[in-house]
């Protein structure tokens, strides 16, 4: 059977109330009993050494007379506080005798006590027992005097009382603070599972595609708050990524749609004789194949990305050698703009795939090409630390807005939405980047100001490269 988190947290703070409170009275009953039963042992020892010296006091030296009247007073209050006394002089002879007075009130003292004791403290195993002290004085000794009590210590009627009382406080403040406790419990498990409950709510609006949910609340728990604002992030991505997805649909079927809807209608054309297939015009359906061709070509490499399948083949390289490579590549497009290109530093080879690695600077060279002004100029320049190595390249283009820096690494982010394939490309080429570079364990950042160009920046480790 499941409970639901107010039901547990409610019920756990319960027990843990519960047993804290039993802990407290069971321990705290013990060690006031205890320090009780000490006092009581000390009070009646304190009660006979005081019957003791009053029994004394009451002996004239001078005329070896004793007080009996005032003796019979002394030893019937002691009676009634459960203490038998008999004195006697020094020739043995009975000067006052409790029992002798009233033997059976005697009885009747020692059987109440008895059975106090007996019902209410079993475990004491107490008995009456009776000791002697000796009346001295100016080390002359000249009485004794017989006490009988309940040995080791008795509890009164008050003391009983006193017990009880302090049993029930405990008994009372122990029910008190379970309920206290628990009310206590129930309402910090609605504070809690709130905006859990809350969360949960929105998790299944996520996974039933509504993206646009977020949770708009703080409840001051940290694990919590942290919960809420991954969830929010959670949703943010999705919703970007499904955003993206779309585009790339829209994307793919425009750019689809144009080159089938030539193929189509030339094909058709010269089908049905109207028009001579010609060498230009089949060069001309060519190129649209290649189109299509790139287009899947680069669906795949996308495919691989989200797959984590990019292999890494690795060798000794040169990032200098291969900077140079892919500028030869790019010099019809440079020339073509009269664009200005530069080199400068060096670094030490690494070991790393040398062909992803080309494929980073192609795709980072072609985006600086094609958005830069005719006549600007384009640097690269290479740098080296103790553990790294990396380039950086920079252009003096148009610039990327500030607020499309975080995603432009995106997978189909274009940050012009008004590009098409023949100038803006399918947007992957960065994607594919990034994830290259990550996969050699490095990064790659991008700094832009519109109008003032562009610079991307490569670092790569030169040890513990990871291959995917």
């Amino acid at each position: 059977m499941k409970h639901n988190l107010r039901a547990k947290l409610s019920i756990v703070i319960a027990l843990v109330v519960l047993l804290t409170v039993a802990f407290i009275s069971f321990f705290g009953n013990l060690f006031i009993g205890e320090q009780f039963n000490k006092y009581i042992a000390k009070l009646q020892e304190q009660k006979i050494n005081e019957i003791v010296s009053t029994l004394s006091l009451q002996y004239e030296k001078s005329t070896g007379a004793w007080d009996v009247d005032f003796i019979h007073t002394i030893g019937m209050s002691a009676l009634y506080e459960g203490y038998i006394a008999a004195v006697y002089d020094m020739e043995g002879r009975t000067v006052w005798d409790a029992q002798a007075h009233d033997m059976d009130l005697c009885a009747q003292v020692m059987e109440d006590i008895s059975d106090r004791m007996v019902n209410n403290v079993p475990q004491m195993d107490g008995t009456f027992t009776s000791e002697t002290f000796y009346f001295t004085r100016n080390n002359e000794t000249f009485g004794t005097v017989n006490i009988r009590y309940y040995s080791p210590y008795f509890f009164s009627e008050n003391d009983f009382e006193f017990l009880t009382a302090l049993n029930t406080v405990l008994l009372v403040i122990g029910t008190l603070s379970l309920i206290i406790s628990v009310l206590i419990g129930i309402l910090m498990a609605r504070h809690l599972s709130r905006p859990i409950l809350k969360t949960v709510d929105v998790t299944k609006r996520i996974a039933d595609g509504n993206y646009d949910v977020r949770i708009d609340e703080e409840t001051g728990t940290k694990e919590i708050d942290m919960l809420i604002s991954s969830i929010n992030h959670l949703a943010a991505s999705l919703e970007k990524q499904e955003n993206l997805r779309k585009q790339l649909t829209e994307d793919v079927s425009h750019e689809l749609r144009t080159p089938i809807a030539v193929l189509q209608s030339h094909i058709e054309l010269m089908t049905e004789g109207i028009w001579d297939p010609t060498t230009e015009r089949l060069e001309g359906l060519c190129e649209e194949i290649q189109r299509m061709g790139k287009l899947v070509e680069e669906l795949e490499n996308l495919a691989r990305i989200d797959s984590n399948s990019i292999k890494l083949n690795k060798s000794m390289i040169h990032l200098h050698e291969i900077i140079n490579e892919v500028i030869r590549i790019f010099e019809a497009g440079i020339a073509d703009k009269n664009l200005t290109i530069s080199v400068d530093g060096d670094c030490s080879a690494i070991n790393a795939d040398g062909d992803r690695i080309r494929q980073v600077v192609v795709n980072l060279l072609s985006n600086a090409i094609k958005y830069s002004k005719d006549g600007g100029a384009i640097s690269f320049e290479l740098q080296e630390t103790e553990e790294t190595v990396g380039f950086q390249i920079k252009d003096n283009g148009q610039g990327i807005p500030e607020n499309e820096l975080p995603f432009i690494f995106e997978r189909f982010y274009r940050a012009d939405k008004s590009r098409n394939r023949k100038t803006g490309g399918s947007g992957i080429g960065l994607a594919i980047a990034k994830s290259i570079v990550e996969a050699h364990g490095g990064t790659i950042c991008v700094e832009s100001e519109i109008d003032r160009g562009s610079r991307f920046k490569v670092i790569l480790p030169k040890t513990n490269n990871r291959g995917l």
